[in-house]
């Protein structure tokens, strides 16, 4: 029997689906569901508890059982994914290949290393856009260049997406893929596969997830309350957009209308995966060559510190301590903890960055990149070098009544909670005289 496979990644859902959508209205053999836990990546965790490949075998655990539940199934494999076509494509007779694209560096190359292996063996290879609204090269200026600039590009996107319309008046770039009208098309039947944490070498982790629902009264007051970490006023979505467990374009319809600052931070989403993939060298290189020069300090026992939340600044500590034991970070503390390590330590973005990569249940490497080079002032804004956050100013900002600092630090009114570690006065004169000698060489 001839099998058409799809491919998940970044899409762990059923719903709204571009890729499996496509591969079930094909039509022209049965859709096999496959999900690869890939060793290239997993290969590179240092936590056997890594809560996010907990996640992701949860959620794709789930996502078997659904398929069942249609007389289908998922097959689960572990491997290389090069070595994994290369047994599948020797095990069954695959028409076709269809997935979802992903934008990062090493998710390209595998899929171009990929596709050429089934295409030298006759198997076409389709992928789709699904993972955001609109990717690189579909947002440009009028010459033809990507923007490197966020205003000029969010007005460009906004034209864009409310130019194009359906019949029906509904916002062509929003429409949902009917996937699940398309069922029947599913393989018929049970396969075998790795199911099991332990079988890939992780164990279970005790970090508890958000839920992948969101509510509208959230969204409508996200720009009255997104910035005070105490409340409860974002969407905490972040975990389920990284793994794809519930539609963009979804959430971009919710808030169409509703509130533009929410939709301005899936634009973000946007313009940060787009600068990745025309300027792939800010994954190891800040966006301006020039900020290369920046003399940052090598002190592991500061960097330390800052990691284990005892800067002796409240807000920076509660967001690192929130970090540590959740695996989340409310995103007006990032940027304060962001801006205390770049500005304040005068340590390398790099550093944070990989933290972050390492702790965060939601990184994304585009978004990621982009926040830490945005806080180092190295990124895509044009003289945002002397920004610096004052820690205390913050804190008095978004957390007057210390609700939120004193969940994660339970010591704070007590002897045992450390003085400030540096002087916030001395701290910025110091990184503006390192940037200004640095950049004016």
């Amino acid at each position: 029997m001839k099998l058409t496979f799809f491919w998940c990644r970044r899409d762990l859902r059923m719903h709204d689906n571009a890729g499996l959508y496509h591969a079930l209205k094909y039509g022209q053999s049965p859709v096999l569901p496959l999900f690869i836990f890939d060793k290239d990546i997993l290969d590179d965790l240092t936590d056997p508890a890594d809560a996010r490949v907990t996640f992701i075998h949860q959620t794709v655990m789930k996502l078997k059982k659904q398929m069942q539940d249609q007389g289908s199934d998922m097959l689960i494999m572990y491997g290389k994914p090069i070595d994994v076509w290369k047994e599948l494509s020797d095990t069954y007779d695959i028409d076709a290949v269809y997935t979802n694209r992903d934008y990062e560096p090493y998710a390209k190359e595998r899929d171009r290393v990929v596709s050429d292996l089934l295409n030298r063996r006759g198997i076409h290879f389709h992928h789709y856009k699904d993972h955001v609204l609109f990717e690189a090269g579909e947002v440009l200026k009028g010459d033809g260049d990507p923007y490197v600039v966020f205003t000029p590009y969010k007005r460009t996107w906004l034209q864009k997406l409310h130019h194009k319309q359906d019949s029906d008046g509904s916002l062509f770039y929003l429409k949902s893929y009917p996937s699940t009208s398309y069922l029947h098309n599913l393989y018929a039947g049970k396969v075998e596969g790795k199911t099991t944490l332990k079988d890939i070498g992780f164990q279970k982790s005790p970090i508890q997830f958000p839920p992948d629902d969101f509510d509208l009264e959230t969204i409508e007051l996200y720009h009255k309350q997104r910035d005070f970490p105490a409340c409860d006023g974002t969407t905490r979505l972040g975990l389920h957009l990284r793994f794809g467990t519930i539609s963009i374009r979804a959430l971009a319809r919710s808030a169409i209308g509703l509130n533009e600052t929410f939709l301005s931070e899936l634009i973000w989403r946007d313009f940060y995966s787009q600068i990745l993939a025309y300027y792939p060298h800010v994954v190891d290189g800040p966006f301006r060559s020039k900020y290369d020069r920046v003399p940052w300090r090598d002190s592991d026992a500061d960097f330390q510190i800052w990691c284990e939340g005892l800067t002796g600044y409240p807000l920076v500590d509660a967001g690192m301590r929130e970090l540590n034991t959740t695996g989340y970070m409310h995103n007006r503390v990032r940027m304060v903890t962001a801006s205390f390590l770049t500005k304040h330590l005068l340590i390398d973005w790099r550093r944070g960055e990989a933290y972050f990569a390492e702790k965060l249940l939601d990184y994304d490497l585009a978004s990621n990149n982009g926040g830490w080079q945005w806080a180092a002032g190295c990124g895509t804004d044009a003289a945002p070098y002397f920004r610096i956050f004052n820690p205390t100013t913050q804190l008095k900002r978004f957390d007057p009544d210390f609700k939120y600092t004193r969940k994660w630090i339970p010591e704070l009114d007590s002897l045992d909670y450390p003085e400030p570690m540096v002087d916030h006065k001395f701290a910025r004169a110091r990184c503006l005289d390192a940037f200004k000698q640095a950049l004016d060489t």
